[in-house]
């Protein structure tokens, strides 16, 4: 099936977060110390940024106990922005500061705290595969591959292919595409929120603001994920990758 191309927005996120390695390492520290049961792929993109063996034997051991660490509380926080959806997941060790700081940004966006499920009803939680375009790799050999595997939908895009899978099928499928022969972008592949309705943006001064808004949410210690339902036309796409 064709989609919208999600491969422009996964590679300028990248690039932004190569520029704030400290955060990223605290960020999926926090997530292995979790002790998240996608934690094969959470290794795997800690040393994908270049995160320190000793950094990723810590967080593991203080995931399983052998190292003492502060209990980890999971929340999430919801909020519309010139219509489009966006749900802030955050990882603390401290609720009340990490909600005080979170409302913080949205206020600073003029936007208030919205009532639970008044933006994640707009989401489902999906596994997605980033596979990238490569000689041989066809859509039907990655349908064959993934389908049979108990993927739900694969996307051909521009820069490849996005797999979609529910969250207790993600190692399974991801491995299934690797048996396969099929590279895996395992950096850019993760569980989380997906939009079922997206808000169509095609004014760039739109996208730049709400893009502002969710990297000062990011720039939170606490904050381990922020998703949007925002969807950029071409154009738009092209003139954010032009102003880098």
């Amino acid at each position: 099936m064709s989609g919208h191309s999600h491969w422009a927005t996964i590679k300028r996120a990248k690039g932004a977060a190569d520029a704030k390695k400290g955060k990223i390492f605290s960020k999926l520290g926090k997530e292995i110390t979790d002790n998240n049961p996608t934690l094969r792929t959470l290794i795997a993109k800690a040393k994908a940024a270049q995160m320190p063996n000793d950094n990723i034997e810590r967080a593991i051991k203080k995931g399983t106990g052998e190292l003492e660490s502060a209990e980890m509380v999971d929340a999430q926080y919801e909020g519309i922005k010139g219509g489009t959806a966006v749900v802030v997941r955050v990882l603390t060790d401290n609720k009340n500061r990490a909600a005080a700081e979170v409302s913080n940004v949205f206020k600073k966006n003029g936007l208030e705290l919205a009532k639970p499920g008044s933006a994640s009803r707009l989401f489902d939680r999906m596994g997605q595969i980033m596979i990238p375009a490569a000689d041989g790799v066809t859509e039907d050999k990655v349908m064959e591959v993934a389908l049979e595997a108990g993927a739900e939908d694969v996307l051909s895009e521009d820069g490849g292919f996005t797999v979609k899978c529910q969250p207790n099928d993600f190692t399974t499928v991801i491995e299934a595409i690797k048996a396969g022969g099929i590279n895996v972008d395992e950096e850019s592949s993760s569980v989380g929120l997906v939009p079922n309705m997206t808000n169509p943006v095609s004014d760039v001064n739109v996208a730049k603001a709400i893009n502002k808004f969710v990297e000062m949410l990011e720039d939170l210690e606490d904050v381990q994920d922020v998703y949007t339902n925002m969807e950029t036309t071409d154009e738009v796409d092209a003139a954010l990758e032009a102003e880098g």
